[in-house]
C-alpha cells in the first residue's frame, strides 16, 4: 500500500509543478483573487520558507506565531517585497482555546482563509517515563489537538466556497515506531492518519488534505527537541526551502501524502516487509546521541 502511495508522489520539476498547482487553482471556480493562506509556525524553517513561496504566487497571508516582534519583521518584509497583504497573529498552540481566539479574531477582521498550513509542532527526547509531563502535554496539543482543532474550524467555510488547499506538516517518524521519541513520533502518526481520511472524505468538494512527510531538515527542530549529535540529524539532512515547495507544490495539487527527497522516499519503501521491532530498533539508534569522545 504504501509503495503505491510513494510513487503517486514521485516528484516533477519544481517549476512544472508549481505552475501547474497554479492553474488548478484558477480552474476550480474562480473565486476571488488573491487567495489567503494561514500559515502555523511561520516564523521560521519551513513555515517561514512556505510564507516565501506563497507571497512569491502572490496570495495574502495570516502567519502565526509566539515570536510577534519576528512575525512584524516577516510581514513587512514579505509585504515589500510581493506587495501582498501580511497579518501577523500572536498565538501560543500549547493552550486549548488559542485556535477559537485566532479565527475569532480573523473573523472581526473579515478575512477568508482559502488554505491552511499547520506547521506548528515540536518534538522531545528521552526516555518517556522521565519526560517532563507538562511538556509531554503541550506536545500533544500542539502537534494533535490545535492542528485538528484549526482544521476543524475552517473547513467548513471551505466547502460552503468549494475551495480549499490544507497542509498538515507530519513526518516519515509518523511510519516507525520512536522509542525515545515516543509522543512525537504518535502525534504524527495522528497526523497522517487524519490527513489522509480527509482525503477521502472531501472528494468531490473543491477541498484537498495533504499530509507532508519529511525527513529530517536543517531548522531548529533538532536543537529544541535535543536531538542535536544524533545520527538522525547528522546525515542526509535536506534543505528547509527545499522541503517547503515540495509541499506546496504537493499540496496544490492536491495529493493526499508528499514525501519530500528521493532518499525519504527509499527509506519507505522496506517498511511494509519490516517488523515492527526491528523498526522500533533502528529509530533508537537513530535518535541516541552519540557519546562524546574526550
Amino acid at each position: 500500500m504504501w509503495f503505491r502511495a510513494i510513487r503517486s508522489a514521485n516528484p516533477m520539476s519544481p517549476g512544472t509543478s508549481s505552475i501547474l498547482g497554479d492553474v488548478l487553482v484558477g480552474q476550480r471556480g474562480r473565486p476571488r483573487h488573491p487567495r489567503t493562506a494561514l500559515i502555523t509556525g511561520a516564523s521560521s524553517g519551513i513555515g517561514l520558507e512556505l510564507a516565501r513561496i506563497f507571497a512569491e504566487r502572490m496570495h495574502n497571508l495570516v502567519l502565526v506565531s509566539r515570536d510577534h516582534q519576528k512575525l512584524l519583521g516577516i510581514s513587512a518584509e514579505l509585504e515589500h517585497q510581493h506587495g501582498v497583504t501580511v497579518t501577523p497573529l500572536s498565538a501560543d498552540l500549547s493552550t486549548i482555546d488559542s485556535p477559537e481566539q485566532m479565527i475569532a479574531e480573523l473573523n472581526d477582521r473579515a478575512i477568508h482563509v482559502d488554505m491552511l498550513v499547520n506547521n506548528a509542532g515540536f518534538a522531545i527526547s528521552g526516555p518517556f517515563e522521565q519526560c517532563d509531563v507538562g511538556a509531554c502535554m503541550q506536545l500533544l496539543q500542539v502537534n494533535i489537538v490545535s492542528l485538528t482543532h484549526l482544521t476543524r474550524l475552517l473547513l467548513p467555510q471551505m466547502i460552503e466556497r468549494r475551495f480549499g488547499r490544507i497542509l498538515n506538516l507530519a513526518s516519515i517518524a509518523a511510519f516507525v515506531p520512536g522509542p525515545l521519541t515516543v509522543c512525537y513520533n504518535a502525534s504524527k502518526a495522528f497526523v497522517v492518519s487524519l490527513s489522509t481520511a480527509l482525503s477521502h472524505e472531501l472528494r468531490g468538494s473543491g477541498v484537498t488534505v495533504t499530509a507532508l512527510c519529511p525527513g529530517p531538515t536543517q531548522t531548529r527542530f533538532a536543537e529544541r527537541a535535543g536531538l542535536t549529535g544524533t545520527k538522525a540529524f547528522s546525515e542526509n539532512v535536506m534543505d528547509a526551502a527545499d522541503v517547503a515547495r515540495c509541499g506546496f507544490d504537493a499540496m496544490m495539487l492536491g495529493k493526499p501524502l508528499e514525501v519530500p527527497g528521493l532518499r525519504n522516499k527509499m527509506r519507505m519503501l522496506p517498511l511494509p516487509w519490516v517488523p515492527r521491532r526491528v523498526l522500533a530498533h533502528f529509530s533508537r539508534k537513530y535518535h541516541e546521541k552519540s557519546p562524546t569522545i574526550v
